[in-house]
């Protein structure tokens, strides 16, 4: 008679099977949960596929593309259908390349193909020809040397060089039919299972891959084209090839000679001369521009980034003032309540936008104002003596979560106005189909600073970040493509900085944290990285506004 087991999902249900019934099995039976395919399981809080054998009793848990961890499973898994797809249409050494992420989807450029929307349809028809055929997606653990081998004989140099600064013995390939590929995260069971996507010709001899979000998992939205972001990720893709830096291979490989001094200061130079191009801009309309506004995702660099700027402006023959949306809070005990309880302290509704336009409008007519203060211990503003007035040939820099939205500044005539949206739009990938995502380096960032100057462990951060993205989805996103310039903070080399300081917090995560497998995915990211020490980045540099000792703190 077989051994049988007992699974208990999420203390709901549970049921017996045979010991060594795959997990995929496993999860049909549980499947009636959930509004779409399960793509992986979590037990004893490991992340586990579908392909696994179970041998013994264990309380399980499973994902859908409608979470975090079921939706990047799902975007990897479509990118392996998009790079299949390609290989069978145009030639198994066709090569693509997984550029960056855009709009909720992945920009892709196929290299010595001539791409128009005939051909990247006809992509998108043979991706969903390869869904429907329900290939099972094998997964073989095989020698990292023979990994190496194997892509050299493909061709396939990026991976070559990615897995030469892996230190595993042996790492993870994924076939379907006939293809092989290597990726550093889980993908799914079977192809169907990747069901709902898009591709999008745009510009540039390149297309969009879009599929369900965790925000909207019913469907794939249509591709919304946001010019000056697209620009200015296509220009620090550019960039990165000029100097030869395009992926982690290529940055370690600089690292590894001992040359990473004169790639921090490339990278500070080039961050530098937006700053320099943004105060032009202003310098060029003073006549008219009296506010500049600043907003951007969580750990942009905004408040390093502001007070740079105040410096390059200040040489431009221009007096800027800076004012906090912070110091404009409505008192705690007006601040509306959400359905769960807690104060509502991130939407517009937590600022006094009457007073704070009323400030505004005196301030540019030439009047002196007194500005409040907020006491975030007693939850209301209070009046310290702190006036301000403002000169002909001033400005007023505003750096805040609203700052884009036309609602904060209502009373204040466009013209006046100067916007800027800042993110770090890193341009590496780990090779040509294993992007970076773009909210990783600022979820490094934002660990590292609120363990040093905020006293929480990775977990904390970790635990907050769902939260803190939905907020840029509300108030932040909606309104970047009213900037009038676009300033990229990413750093080409911070991620081995960031190494540094993150790594040893992440590793502090326990085993039974809810917070561990995201932890354990970072540790693996950062694993590609040679780490960078942190002795020759300036004082002035956006990334010590995370790690330390920036000029422009007082620690």
């Amino acid at each position: 008679m077989s051994k049988m087991i007992k699974i208990n999902f999420r203390d709901l249900e549970v049921k017996e099977f045979e010991a060594g019934t795959k997990l995929k099995d496993i999860s049909d039976a549980f499947s009636h949960y959930f509004n779409y395919p399960i793509l992986v399981g979590k037990i004893d809080n490991d992340i586990v596929e579908l392909n696994e054998p179970i041998n013994r009793s264990y309380k399980v848990d499973f994902y859908d593309r409608s979470s975090g961890l079921g939706n990047g499973i799902y975007g990897r898994t479509a990118q392996f259908l998009l790079i299949v797809a390609v290989k069978k249409l145009f030639g198994e050494d066709t090569e693509i390349v997984i550029e960056h992420s855009i709009d909720k989807g992945f920009y892709c450029e196929i290299i010595g193909v001539d791409l128009d929307k005939p051909i990247v349809d006809r992509i998108q028809d043979k991706m969903y020809e390869i869904s429907k055929m329900d290939l099972k997606i094998q997964k073989m653990s095989v020698s990292r040397f023979d990994a190496i081998k194997y892509f050299e004989k493909k061709k396939q140099i990026d991976k070559v060089h990615a897995l030469k600064y892996i230190s595993n013995t042996y790492v993870n390939l994924y076939r379907i039919d006939d293809i092989y590929d290597y990726f550093y995260g889980e993908l799914a069971y079977t192809t169907k299972d990747i069901d709902d996507f898009k591709l999008t010709y745009i510009k540039n001899n390149g297309f969009v891959l879009s599929y369900p979000t965790t925000y909207n998992p019913e469907c794939t939205l249509d591709y919304v084209h946001h010019e000056m972001l697209f620009n200015k990720f296509l220009d620090y893709t550019n960039w990165g090839r000029m100097i030869n830096i395009t992926n982690a291979a290529e940055l370690n490989n600089v690292v590894s000679m001992g040359k990473y001094d004169e790639l921090i200061r490339l990278s500070e130079v080039y961050y530098n001369n937006q700053l320099v191009e943004v105060a032009n801009k202003i310098c060029d309309n003073k006549e008219n521009i009296k506010i500049v506004l600043i907003a951007g995702p969580s750990s942009s660099g905004k408040t390093t980034t502001s007070k740079k700027l105040q410096v390059y402006l200040q040489s431009k023959g221009i007096k800027p003032h800076q004012i906090s949306i912070d110091d404009y809070f409505v008192d705690r005990d007006k601040t509306k309540v959400l359905p769960n309880g807690e104060l509502d302290t991130e939407s517009l509704s937590a600022v006094d936008v009457t007073l704070f336009n009323k400030h505004l409008t005196k301030l540019l007519d030439g009047e002196k104002v007194e500005l409040p203060e907020y006491n975030f211990v007693l939850g209301k503003r209070e009046y310290k003596g702190k006036f301000l007035e403002v000169g002909k040939d001033d400005v007023i820099i505003i750096e805040g979560l609203h700052a884009l939205n036309e609602d904060l500044t209502m009373s204040i005539d466009r013209r006046q106005k100067f916007k800027i949206y800042i993110s770090a739009l890193t341009q590496l990938n780990i090779d040509n189909h294993n992007r970076i995502h773009t909210s990783d380096t600022r979820k490094l960032r934002r660990i590292v600073r609120d363990n040093k100057y905020r006293g929480k462990d990775a977990s904390e951060t970790l635990k907050m970040w769902r939260g803190i993205r939905e907020g840029e989805e509300k108030y932040v996103f909606p309104f970047q493509d009213d900037a009038d310039y676009v300033i990229n903070s990413a750093l080409v080399y911070e991620i081995g900085v960031l190494k540094v300081y993150a790594e040893p917090l992440l590793f502090n995560v326990d085993e039974n944290d809810d917070s561990y497998p995201e932890a354990l995915r970072l540790i693996n990211f950062l694993r590609n990285f040679l780490p960078i020490p942190s002795d020759q980045v300036p004082k002035d540099s956006v990334i010590r506004e995370f790690i330390g000792q920036s000029s422009f703190n007082k620690e």
